[in-house]
């Protein structure tokens, strides 16, 4: 039997039929469903991913308490997802454009239909997925509080962020009825509500916090260059179930996806290597892997739309000006500790602009569903960048501006002070927010003194804390 759908779906009830009665799977292909349903455990990978990055790139004696922030924070989004997040960004009744209502809350009549963006799956795996991508854009927003935030205040934060910002952003530009949708905006798997949505927000976040003591700073390097690879290749591995699964289906239009995907990565990579290599005169692995994410962020609104060809071209661009975005932060006075701005916001950025250019029709229609569309410049489309940068000023504009109320608001609630004191600083985030440890020898070494007085002839022991590399800009720190 060919593994394809055998009925076209005939509309009757909101939930696709009676499950008693009537075999809901008959409108599906089996190959879609299972592709999708695979993809979203993919890009559920990459919520640790991002832990052990941040871990990584933090001080050893805060590493546990990112892995913390961006698990927990990435399940408070599926739970929101769940409550009322599905409903408010993918609602098919309402028809204001900015955000949904709370038609499916609780995921209410979500069951056998096919969603309004896709005939290909079923809605309650369409919205599986979707929430996935919303736990990733949380658990990357979480790198915000990098070794001076509260977790606690971090978690509720990250439901209403998801609420407030990530909901209408999706809204705008995949639900039939945003009006990012209706202007004709080309975002393939979220260069808007992901990647401006989790690095503006990043970068928001970071202001209201302030920046870590100056004398915190000295010689900051990353503690685990190797948490930071593995990180970065869980990342990878989930971005193409991301990237690729964005087309709903197991088409040729995911493979072109893939495709453009692997090769913006490795041209951004190239890029940034050799950019840092200048500055140091040696080879660094955050560099390899800072151009890796550059790039894979920039194929997000992009990998479903442009040619193979162009994105060679799309990685190296990303990769340079992600590299030179890191100075915005010193710029700006604001401590992105993570680079989430130059990292997520700047290159998504860089992909939304590249669809303007390099969109192709032929490619669009590869999933067989989305025919007749037209791209960008290649399709002598001269109108689509300009509505491409109205997009990005509008995400950009919205997030910035609704994130920075957020923390402000919960910073002036009893218990939920965003910033953690600077004694807790000083000590470290695991042992004043976790009361665990990522390595034995940091819990070890509180009863050091204990075990060994000093005499009276001794010194005491000092916090034998290293300084390692920089952030993900390797070299910044350095210049």
């Amino acid at each position: 039997m060919l593994d394809e759908r055998a009925v076209a779906y005939n509309g009757t009830t909101a939930t696709g039929g009676d499950s008693v009665t009537t075999d809901l799977n008959v409108y599906y292909s089996m190959g879609d469903t299972a592709y999708v349903m695979v993809s979203a455990a993919m890009v559920f990978i990459m919520v640790p991913g991002l832990g052990f990055l941040y871990s990584g790139l933090a001080r050893r004696k805060s590493a546990l308490s990112l892995i913390w922030a961006c698990m927990m924070g990435g399940s408070m989004a599926i739970f929101q997802w769940f409550f009322w997040g599905y409903s408010l960004a993918f609602s098919s009744t309402a028809t204001n454009g900015f955000i949904g209502n709370l038609h499916a809350f609780g995921l209410h009549n979500v069951l056998g239909a096919p969603p309004a963006g896709t005939p290909l799956v079923p809605e309650l795996l369409f919205a599986m997925y979707q929430g996935m991508f919303c736990a990733v854009t949380v658990a990357i927003v979480m790198g915000g509080i990098a070794e001076r935030g509260r977790l606690f205040p971090a978690l509720v934060f990250s439901f209403v962020w998801a609420t407030l910002v990530y909901c209408p952003l999706a809204c705008w530009v995949w639900n039939p009825n945003g009006w990012a949708f209706k202007y004709g905006v080309l975002d393939y798997a979220g260069g808007g509500p992901v990647e401006i949505g989790s690095g503006v927000a990043g970068l928001a976040y970071s202001m209201v916090l302030g920046r870590r003591k100056e004398k915190l700073l000295l010689n900051y390097r990353p503690h685990n260059v190797s948490l930071i690879t593995l990180g970065t290749i869980l990342l990878w591995f989930g971005w193409l179930g991301f990237n690729g699964a964005s087309s709903f289906g197991a088409n040729l239009r995911a493979v072109y996806a893939c495709w453009n995907s692997n090769l913006t990565a490795v041209c951004a990579a190239f890029a940034w290597c050799v950019l840092d290599f200048r500055l140091e005169n040696k080879w660094s692995a955050v560099a390899i892997c800072s151009g890796f994410i550059s790039g894979l962020v920039a194929a997000t609104p992009a990998s479903g739309f442009v040619p193979l060809w162009a994105s060679v071209p799309l990685g190296i661009t990303a990769g340079v000006v992600c590299n030179f975005a890191t100075k915005v932060k010193y710029l700006v006075h604001i401590d992105d500790s993570l680079d989430l701005f130059a990292e997520h916001g700047v290159a998504g950025i860089v992909g939304l602009i590249w669809n303007a250019f390099f969109a192709a029709d032929y490619v669009i229609g590869l999933d067989g569903v989305n025919l007749n569309m037209t791209g960008g410049w290649l399709n002598h489309n001269y109108r689509q960048l300009y509505v491409q940068i109205a997009y990005v000023l509008a995400c950009a504009g919205y997030t910035f501006v609704v994130t920075a109320l957020i923390c402000l608001v919960l910073n002036r609630i009893p218990m939920l002070q965003l910033r953690a004191t600077e004694e807790a600083e000083v000590k470290g985030m695991d042992e004043d927010q976790i009361g665990e440890f990522a390595y034995d020898y940091v819990e070890v070494r509180r009863d050091f003194l204990a075990w060994n007085k000093p005499t009276a002839t001794e010194g005491v022991v000092a916090d034998p804390e290293p300084s390692g590399s920089s952030t993900m800009g390797s070299a910044h720190e350095k210049h």
